[in-house]
């Protein structure tokens, strides 16, 4: 799974020229996040075809940059995302962006991009 850090102007409509790229190529975005925090505003991505989701936002013009993600289900109650956080930071894996994907039958499904995809998984297991 991929992580598309769209780059995008500080205006209104912006948000709407990635999900309207995306949709009209039939691309679903299954999570999605925005920062502003960088000198340009970034919306993040998670979507269900990498590969046309990559085409629909260059034929759009927008830039983005492509990150690995880990997805991990967690029991859908209190302090589970603390452990797990937890056995991250013990494995020394700074956590890059986090969110939420979805809940099914008492799991939240997370996805993450770390710095080190290896550490996290083994500290995971």
């Amino acid at each position: 799974m991929k992580e598309f850090d769209v780059y995008v102007q500080d205006k209104p409509g912006e948000l709407a020229k990635i999900c309207e790229a995306l949709g009209n190529h039939g691309v679903n975005i299954k999570a999605i996040a925005s920062e502003r925090a960088h000198q340009r505003p970034m919306i993040r991505i998670v979507t269900d075809d990498e590969a046309t989701a990559k085409s629909a936002l260059a034929r759009s013009g927008l830039s983005y940059d492509l990150k690995d993600v880990l997805s991990i289900k967690i029991p859908d109650r209190p302090g589970e995302l603390g452990r797990a956080a937890r056995k991250l930071a013990r494995a020394m894996v700074n956590v890059d962006s986090i969110y939420i994907i979805g809940k099914d039958g008492g799991m939240t499904e997370m996805a993450l991009t770390v710095d080190s995809l290896q550490k996290a998984e083994a500290a995971l297991k």
